[in-house]
């Protein structure tokens, strides 16, 4: 699916951030949603419910073979008053990063160890999917590591939402290809 970077890897890693955009890629291998939720237990990661819930339901949609080449924008690029969700938004639509879906969220979660999100400059990666509706309130799903535990955690998906230096916001670039 996708390889765990060395601090080496990750210090190359840094090397395609450019203008506060950190470049990688990831495959997915058909990993259902039931399936990922065993697989984070398993493997010490928190969920939150809500989570939890939207990995069984059929918004998530499972590909195998995809690679997703992935743009992460960060926080820190963006005056603290222009570091809101439309304006992010803005930015990559008018870079051409389309939004990536659900399964990003795990398989950049599977990738990367809160250290390794660190050694980016980074607490939070928000990704940029199609908002969803979870216990009433949109919603945007996110590699928390802020702290010492693993979390795939939702956060609210508002235009005027203000968001931390230390966040970064994943889309896609422009290229997805199957293998």
């Amino acid at each position: 699916m996708s390889t765990i970077f060395s601090i080496g890897q990750m210090n190359q890693l840094a090397t395609a951030l450019e203008n506060g955009v950190i470049r990688f890629s990831v495959t997915s291998d058909g990993t259902t949603g039931p399936e990922w939720i065993k697989w984070f237990d398993t493997n010490g990661y928190r969920l939150d419910s809500d989570v939890r819930a939207l990995l069984k339901s059929d918004k998530f949609k499972p590909t195998k073979g995809v690679t997703y080449p992935v743009c992460v924008l960060k926080g820190e690029r963006y005056e603290d008053r222009d570091r809101v969700t439309k304006t992010i938004r803005a930015d990559a639509e008018k870079q051409k990063f389309p939004e990536p879906p659900l399964e990003l969220a795990c398989l950049i979660r599977k990738m990367f160890t809160n250290e390794q999100v660190r050694e980016m400059g980074l607490y939070w990666i928000i990704i940029m999917h199609e908002a969803v509706n979870l216990s009433g309130d949109l919603h945007l799903l996110d590699v928390s590591c802020y702290g010492d535990d693993r979390w795939l955690a939702p956060d609210y998906d508002n235009p005027d939402d203000e968001w931390d230096r230390k966040h970064g916001f994943a889309f896609l670039t422009e290229q997805v290809s199957s293998t």
